[in-house]
């Protein structure tokens, strides 16, 4: 059955003008337990101010290198610290292979640095691995004990890329409409430095084989402690991924289910169900790229890894950097594999047993997908993009997705935790949608949400720039009343969780469906492409 168009919570515009009255030294600094910090005016939007880099945790080079995050120490003399520039994004490589993310979505993509092309094929100028950093959003004008709901954005980036500096995944715009809330962005391990999967590493009790949900784990803890600085309230914090950042926020919380220290989650296009690295007991690929960078112990006695770790611990960055990401752009196989994997100390190759045992994050959770996630995360047809890939192999691996939101879902429900969920279904060819058949692709919610859809709205007709904008402020005000009330916000607002299996279906909202807004369905018409075989339609 479907049910009545929702209304949505109007939001007011103020404060948008870059020529606001600019704010005081003292609005520009937050005392935080790591350091004084003094940050900026947003130079767009100037009812915002943004604090762009403070770290959450040392740098993890040399020794440090594949070890757990490591707490900055508390800062004892008031060391005061300017944050106007976003920090270096974790150690990455720019493919030198094209694909729609590089040659026809590049806001989607950090900021590369000058003179170096989006398809480099070399290690990106800009990043380092001293890069365990997060960035804050505030309205400029918030009081010291406001206490505003938090939002904690993990990027997505299947685990190889990504960082704070994308220009569609900035929250200024978000901030400066709603003024009644606080964004932090953080960055986290990527590829080989993230989730090594080094025999030397096998067994350590700490889980330093995958670092990067560690990383998540170190900066929602950050957030925690010092929010209240920027006027934020640290019992309303939700933490937010998209893709693998959604993946890698539900695993933080699966593995540290004691100490989940959010109020609700929001997963968007990914969870912790999904254990994405290939099984690689003998942890060959780690010793593959050894053997590469010289550190090649074959037929010693190697005490388990000891020796190839330290030896690789001592590789220059750049240089491991390039040999992984050349040797993926070679495609050949099997290909490297550095990715979250079971490792029974922080991912576990057993999530649904673990949330039935209830060894789960217990709060409230917004879950999404979209209706075409796989249109833009299928191989590039470059022999005939205006026709595009086979869309029959494109469902399957939106069904895919569609699984793995399932198998949350009821995970939840028989934990008796409440589950939101929406599915995206606009397809915006001309501005969010480079490629006609491309539809409701994996990732086109982001930039609604954050606000920056405006980035694309050049060439549109006032009408479809009209219904962009009016989702996007829909998403918005839907988002941010669960932020600000995990259990209940959505609820008053009309909007139901799902609290029964999968297989009975629930109810589920629509974003974007055939020019309205929001739409009530039945979860079913999502879920049944995996529960029972149903066809799957991508444009529904």
């Amino acid at each position: 059955m479907r049910l009545p168009t929702l209304p949505f919570l109007a939001l007011s515009w103020g404060g948008l003008a870059a020529d606001a009255s600019p704010p005081s030294r003292a609005q520009l600094t937050a005392r935080t337990t790591t350091g004084t910090y003094i940050g900026m005016q947003n130079p767009e939007y100037g009812s915002v101010r943004e604090f762009r880099n403070i770290p959450y945790a040392l740098p993890p080079t040399g020794r440090r290198r594949w070890r757990p995050p490591v707490a900055v120490p508390p800062s004892r003399g008031g060391s005061h610290r300017f944050s106007r520039r976003f920090p270096p994004p974790c150690a990455q490589f720019l493919s030198g292979q094209e694909s729609l993310w590089n040659a026809n979505m590049t806001d989607f993509q950090l900021r590369v640095g000058e003179g170096q092309a989006y398809t480099a094929g070399a290690s990106a100028q800009t990043s380092s691995e001293d890069c365990l950093s997060l960035a804050v959003w505030t309205p400029a004008d918030v009081r010291a004990d406001a206490a505003l709901p938090v939002i904690l954005f993990i990027p997505g980036g299947s685990y190889t890329v990504g960082g704070i500096d994308i220009p569609y995944q900035n929250p200024a715009p978000w901030v400066a409409r709603s003024g009644a809330h606080i964004a932090v962005v953080a960055q986290y391990r990527l590829g080989v430095y993230g989730y090594p999967n080094a025999a030397g590493l096998a067994g350590d009790a700490d889980g330093a084989n995958n670092a990067g949900v560690l990383d998540v784990h170190a900066a929602l803890g950050w957030v925690y402690a010092n929010v209240a600085a920027f006027g934020g309230d640290r019992d309303r914090i939700t933490l937010w991924g998209h893709s693998a950042g959604g993946v890698l926020a539900d695993m933080a919380g699966f593995a540290f289910p004691d100490d989940f220290v959010a109020a609700g989650l929001f997963l968007m296009s990914g969870t912790g169900m999904y254990i994405p690295g290939t099984s690689d007991p003998d942890h060959t690929n780690f010793t593959f790229v050894a053997r590469r960078v010289g550190c090649d112990f074959a037929g010693e006695d190697d005490d388990g890894g000891a020796a190839e770790l330290e030896c690789m611990r001592q590789v220059p960055e750049t240089l491991l950097t390039n040999v992984v990401g050349r040797y993926g752009d070679q495609r050949t196989e099997p290909g490297l594999n550095f990715k979250p994997r079971a490792d029974e100390v922080v991912v576990f190759s057993n999530p649904m047993a673990r949330a039935a045992a209830g060894r789960l994050p217990r709060v409230p959770a917004l879950v999404s997908t979209t209706a075409n996630e796989q249109a833009s995360r299928i191989r590039y047809p470059k022999e005939n993009v205006a026709k595009g890939p086979d869309q029959a192999e494109v469902d399957k691996g939106t069904v895919g997705f569609n699984c793995v939101v399932s198998n949350t879902t009821d995970a939840r429900a028989r934990a008796g935790l409440p589950t939101y969920r929406y599915q995206f279904a606009g397809n915006y060819t001309g501005s969010l949608g480079p490629l006609p058949w491309m539809g409701a692709y994996h990732g086109i919610d982001l930039p609604l949400l954050f606000g920056t859809y405006a980035r694309r709205l050049g060439g549109l007709g006032p009408d479809d720039a009209a219904e962009l904008t009016r989702v996007s402020e829909a998403m918005q005000d839907y988002v941010l009343a669960f932020i600000s009330d995990p259990v209940d916000g959505l609820r008053k607002r009309g909007w139901l969780p799902q609290t029964t299996p999968a297989m009975e279906g629930g109810p589920m909202m629509r974003f974007a469906w055939r020019g309205r807004t929001a739409v009530n369905i039945s979860s079913s018409e999502v879920d049944d492409s995996c529960l029972r075989g149903v066809p799957w339609n991508a444009n529904p």
